[in-house]
């Protein structure tokens, strides 16, 4: 009796398409993790790394929220390598398992730090940017960069930070969605693994047709045969 067909994978792509739809997520993973990161450096070499202080919770949240944000995007990138290897040899399953882990570990952090950028917009916008111009002791914040006792422009600290944390913001909704979506994919392709050694196995523990061995009673007529058949000879 033939085996029935494997179905596709994820029920509408066949192997070559899928390869090419986990290569695709995973380049598009690597730039927008690149992205992410560049922007999170930006806001905390130009404004977080004067602003930090334990002794104020909103500056430490900022720093919580930033370094998450760094983090997030340094998984989002090794997601999307590994992605691109997986695409390239989908064979062990040591890489599939690794990809699943990425992308679960790097969708989590992502959704994280929306949530901790959301809050950190929030914070800022509620206080007007006073926790951002802490460093800045002058009172009339025109007169700040020309008196040396502000480590940074301040006029236009409060929208830079904020245009920096709103993308980011959505380079974390996009990791999130294409995270999810290489998630998918590795979990099709470890499923489809399982559904091949599967039918491997039950193709090999199929019984072999029994040998019938002759009867001894049958054995012993036809030896009698013979020597009738020769005496008459």
């Amino acid at each position: 009796m033939p085996t029935p067909p494997l179905p596709s994978i994820s029920g509408h792509l066949d192997p070559g398409s899928h390869q090419r739809v986990l290569m695709k997520t995973g380049l598009i993973l690597l730039i927008i993790g690149h992205l992410n990161f560049i922007t999170g450096a930006l806001v905390h070499g130009t404004v977080l790394r004067f602003v930090v202080n334990t002794r104020d919770a909103i500056a430490l949240q900022y720093a919580v929220a930033n370094a998450a944000s760094v983090i997030s995007a340094l998984l989002t990138i090794s997601c999307g390598i590994a992605a691109l290897m997986l695409s390239r040899y989908p064979g062990p399953a040591a890489l599939k398992w690794a990809v699943f882990a990425l992308s679960a570990g790097s969708s989590l952090g992502c959704l994280c730090c929306l949530l901790g950028l959301a809050v950190s917009i929030g914070l800022t916008l509620g206080s007007q940017g006073r926790a951002l111009l802490a460093p800045c002791t002058v009172s009339d914040i025109t007169l700040a960069p020309i008196s040396r006792e502000c480590p940074f422009d301040p006029t236009r600290v409060y929208s830079s930070t904020l245009s920096l944390w709103a993308i980011s913001l959505l380079l974390d909704s996009m990791e999130i969605v294409f995270g999810t979506r290489c998630l998918l994919l590795t979990l099709h392709l470890l499923r489809l693994g399982c559904c091949c050694r599967g039918a491997h196995r039950r193709k090999v523990s199929l019984p072999a047709a029994p040998v019938e061995s002759p009867d001894p009673g049958q054995c012993l007529g036809l030896l009698r045969l013979d020597s009738v058949e020769t005496a008459r000879l």
